[in-house]
Formats: structure tokens, C-alpha cells, sequence
């Protein structure tokens, strides 16, 4: 399918403010606040992403931090590891997403 702009532009409008920056040091913050300008660039982006099957090296990057559960602090199995992705990349996924979920409903597969 073509990436439309209405969907990036909503994915963007709608980030979550309160998540945490990728390795790029980007906030999505910031990016919501630049939607109106980023989601051409964006939408062109994901469109040859989609097209050719690649995508960006930096997106598939991840920093993993561990976060405490519960119990002893010094048992690492108390700890669950948490990937931090850039959030274009994430706002790919969410489009990735949203095709096969409506190939799915259109083709009856579940």
C-alpha cells in the first residue's frame, strides 16, 4: 500500500509525550510539535522503506536498559530489559501494523 501523509500526520499528532527518547536524543515531544512539517519527509521515508523492504540502519538500533521488578536489587533476574527505539522507527511499526491488520479483517485470515 502507499503510505499516506494523514496517517503519519496522525501517528505524529498522537505520540506519547511521555515516553522516553530513541538513541538519536530525539523526544517525541518534539517531533509532535513538528508533525505539520515532518510528516511529508516521514511519509516519503516510509514510503521507500515499504517499497523497497529496508529499513533505516538507526531505526533498528535499540538502547536496552534494565528496569527493577521487584526483589532483590542485586539479583538480575529482578530486572526486565527495556528497549528504547527511535521513534520514527516506532511510527513504522505502527503503520506496518495497521496494513497487515487490515489485511487481515479484508481477507478474513482470523
Amino acid at each position: 500500500p502507499i503510505i499516506q501523509g494523514e496517517m503519519a500526520s496522525h501517528l505524529l499528532c498522537h505520540l506519547d509525550t511521555h515516553g522516553s527518547m530513541g538513541l538519536d536524543g530525539i523526544h517525541p515531544r518534539v517531533l509532535k510539535d513538528l508533525a505539520e512539517v515532518l510528516t511529508k519527509p516521514l511519509s516519503i521515508l516510509y514510503q521507500q522503506s515499504w517499497i523497497t523492504g529496508e529499513v533505516p540502519v538507526d531505526w533498528r538500533l535499540a538502547n536496552v536498559i534494565p528496569i527493577y521488578k521487584k526483589g532483590q536489587k542485586e539479583d538480575a533476574g529482578n530486572y526486565r530489559p527495556v528497549s528504547l527505539t527511535m521513534v520514527p522507527g516506532k511510527v513504522m511499526e505502527q503503520i506496518v501494523l495497521s496494513a497487515i491488520m487490515q489485511h487481515v479483517q479484508d481477507n478474513q485470515v482470523i
